[in-house]
């Protein structure tokens, strides 16, 4: 199991444009188009598991996050071409098999994402850390919502590095802390919040 571990900030493109500028590193395009499922009854949302398939400039990859005690989630993925095949690979490779229980009866996509990210590795205080720079759109309900946001995420090291480089990045830039995640707003679309 890896342990997640990353600050999300709420931006605006003219922020991300400063950022970048002020951070001119090698950084990677990576066209993501996601979809979130539950079981039609939502017991994975209720549970507080994300499940997902995201295609990855063409690449299909299914993960799973849990919560943990502490900061950070608990996550697991594979490359995979369907989210079915991928929740027994999920699975094999360590997630909780209470998920196989949990859908059984099957998943259904219940909301989804479509960004590009920008993203590059900063080295911070001996701490491995990447910078994402997300711009796109939340879906759910046959609603849109713009996204546009900035993630530092820990690759290695310790998170008090990644914290300590997200809060000087926000207060430079004047980012706000964005607490809910993309499928935790794609979930509200979807239900019409």
């Amino acid at each position: 199991m890896g342990i997640e571990f990353e600050l999300k900030f709420s931006a605006e493109a003219e922020q991300q444009a400063a950022i970048k500028a002020a951070y001119p590193l090698a950084y990677r395009t990576t066209e993501m188009e996601t979809t979130y499922y539950d079981t039609a009854d939502g017991k994975l949302s209720q549970r507080r598991i994300t499940l997902r398939r995201r295609m990855e400039n063409d690449i299909s990859v299914c993960t799973v996050k849990t919560p943990v005690s502490g900061y950070g989630r608990g996550e697991w993925e594979c490359q995979c071409g369907d989210i079915e095949t991928g929740i027994l690979k999920l699975c094999e490779l360590g997630a909780p098999r209470e998920l196989l229980l949990l859908t059984a009866e099957g998943v259904v996509p219940v909301c989804g994402a479509k960004f590009t990210r920008l993203s590059a590795a900063v080295q911070h205080n001996g701490a491995v850390l990447e910078l994402a720079l997300d711009r796109g759109i939340l879906m759910g309900g046959g609603r849109q919502e713009n996204l546009c946001e900035v993630e530092v995420e820990l690759k290695s090291g310790e998170p008090d590095e990644a914290v300590d480089f997200g809060g000087a990045l926000a207060q430079r830039f004047s980012l706000k802390p964005q607490s809910t995640s993309k499928f935790r707003r794609a979930l509200a679309l979807a239900k019409g919040e």
